[in-house]
């Protein structure tokens, strides 16, 4: 999601960096007839490098969407012959599933569009995800496909199946994310297809504009919904409130849709599940966000 992304305008913000990159010197030793010390120098430490590493670099990061995506397709055709398969979770189903045209609903950022290398400008700059930084992002159309996710939504189109993108992009970057998604060769039924944050739906009311409970039930009124896709459990179910506890209780109760009717894809770099754990205030500094993470982390046997 976005990311936004996130997100990512399209979820919420997400903690990129922990702060401004400082060089470090590190004296290693005189030279003969010098008077200073000759040192090298290090890049301060950043959260996200290590994550956006291994999504641009990692042959496991392709193998774990590419498996993903094909896990997928082998399941497409028995779920479209079931005329009960529905990938909706009740609270989101207004309409019977049964008799409506089939749909799977794609978040976009990290899902179908990888955009690391916004990510990478972030690192290289010691910034923060902001929206103008975003928008300018979004507005190049210079996102790659995410692995097997081409594939998948053109076996889907194939088989009458709509593809739904219901991104947390904004309704005004509806063109230019419809414009990348159609260069890389994503089927594009029309504008339609485009759910993006912010889009009202008559009837319904949420707490956060970055929440698609809505944009679900708005889904759920015209299509049978046969797979979601995302990277964050906020693509499939609505999380309310953000805590772990609550995510965790999530997982128990739904854990056993995902490799059936929802597929989640791997994103390390950002996600409500950071804000989780220092109570989504975003406000706080670096320093505490970080202190957060380490307290969540368990050694015990």
């Amino acid at each position: 999601m976005r990311r936004h992304l996130p997100a990512f305008p399209v979820l919420g913000a997400l903690l990129l960096l922990s702060g401004c990159q400082h060089i470090a010197t590190v004296p290693v030793g005189k030279t003969p007839g010098s008077t200073g010390s000759a040192a090298i120098t290090t890049p301060a430490a950043d959260d996200n490098l290590h994550a956006v590493t291994w999504m641009q670099t990692s042959a496991e990061y392709r193998a774990n969407s590419i498996q993903t995506y094909r896990a997928a397709l082998a399941q497409l055709d028995s779920a479209l012959a079931d005329p009960q398969w529905d990938a909706l979770v009740p609270e989101d189903r207004v309409v019977p599933a049964i008799g409506l045209e089939p749909a799977v609903v794609v978040d976009i950022d990290e899902t179908v569009l990888d955009n690391s290398p916004y990510q990478v400008r972030l690192i290289r700059s010691g910034l923060a995800y902001d929206d103008a930084t975003w928008a300018q992002w979004v507005a190049e159309q210079s996102a790659r496909p995410v692995p097997g996710s081409v594939e998948f939504a053109q076996a889907a189109d194939a088989r009458g199946i709509t593809v739904i993108y219901l991104s947390n992009r904004t309704l005004d970057q509806r063109a230019a994310s419809l414009a990348n998604l159609r260069a890389l060769g994503f089927p594009v039924a029309d504008e339609s297809v485009y759910l993006g944050k912010g889009m009202p739906v008559e009837g319904c009311q949420q707490a956060s504009g970055s929440e698609k409970h809505c944009r679900r039930q708005w889904v759920s009124r015209k299509y049978r919904v046969l797979m979601q896709f995302g990277d964050q459990l906020g693509d499939f179910v609505q999380p309310r409130p953000n805590t772990a506890e609550n995510r965790a209780a999530l997982m128990k109760r739904h854990g056993s849709w995902f490799g059936e009717r929802w597929w989640m894809l791997a994103n390390p770099s950002y996600g409500d599940w950071q804000p989780a754990l220092f109570d989504n205030d975003w406000s706080l500094p670096p320093a505490v966000q970080r202190a957060a993470k380490q307290r969540a982390l368990d050694a015990s046997d």
